[in-house]
């Protein structure tokens, strides 16, 4: 029985790109939904785990005292911090940091411009309609991943960074997998579908998808 928890619900992103970090490290944890449509993050028990109302939340049970994490870059630096083989980060300090660079460009510039809570609120308070939200997202998708395919050209080879596997890989597929869901063009960005290509063939990002995950409703 693993010793850690996994809040999460099956189609977040950031749930999505814990669950690949834990696979690709190959650590073992007892997943608990949550289900962010029925609000069931904004219960009094959750938020007793995770004052933010967010997912996903790592409970570390292997310590003296059980401990809550959040947010899932961090968690990602916890897990890579503690169980540092097989690495997800670069050698070089001044590799690291340019993955860590991507990293945080994804979660911090991209992300939350198509979290479901942003588009909720274009449409719920500020009257957005549903073309409109949608013409939304597909900007920002198109801007972020321009960007990223330029980025990339530095460091690429057939993952973002060289040929293993590493967080900014891990960063990359639940965004790959909102703007598939939203049918966003993605052919102008040959180097981060080839990195698609490369990611969807390991057993970890398989095991990782949200279609494979326990809360994920029966199609």
């Amino acid at each position: 029985m693993s010793s850690m928890s996994l809040y999460s619900y099956y189609r977040s992103s950031t749930s999505y790109l814990v669950r690949i970090a834990l696979a690709l490290k190959g650590i073992e944890v007892a997943q608990v939904p949550v289900n962010l449509l029925k609000g069931e993050q904004r219960s009094q028990d959750y938020l007793a785990i995770n004052p933010q109302g967010l997912v996903p939340t790592l409970i570390a049970g292997d310590t003296p005292a059980p401990v809550a994490l959040t947010q899932s870059l961090a968690i990602m630096e916890y897990l890579e911090e503690r169980w540092p083989a097989p690495a997800l980060l670069p050698s070089a300090p001044e590799a690291r940091a340019k993955v860590r660079a991507l990293c945080q460009f994804m979660a911090c510039e991209m992300h939350p411009l198509n979290n479901p809570r942003v588009l909720n609120y274009l449409t719920d308070q500020l009257e957005v309609t549903p073309a409109q939200r949608l013409e939304w997202y597909r900007h920002w998708v198109a801007e972020g991943f321009a960007r990223l395919e330029v980025m990339l050209a530095e460091s690429a080879g057939r993952f973002c960074h060289g040929d293993s596997p590493g967080m900014a890989d891990v960063c990359l597929m639940p965004q790959l997998y909102n703007a598939r869901r939203f049918e966003c063009e993605l052919k102008a960005y040959p180097r981060i579908l080839a990195i698609e290509a490369a990611c969807q063939s390991l057993e970890a990002f398989q095991q990782a998808h949200p279609e494979r995950q326990l809360d994920c409703p029966a199609a």
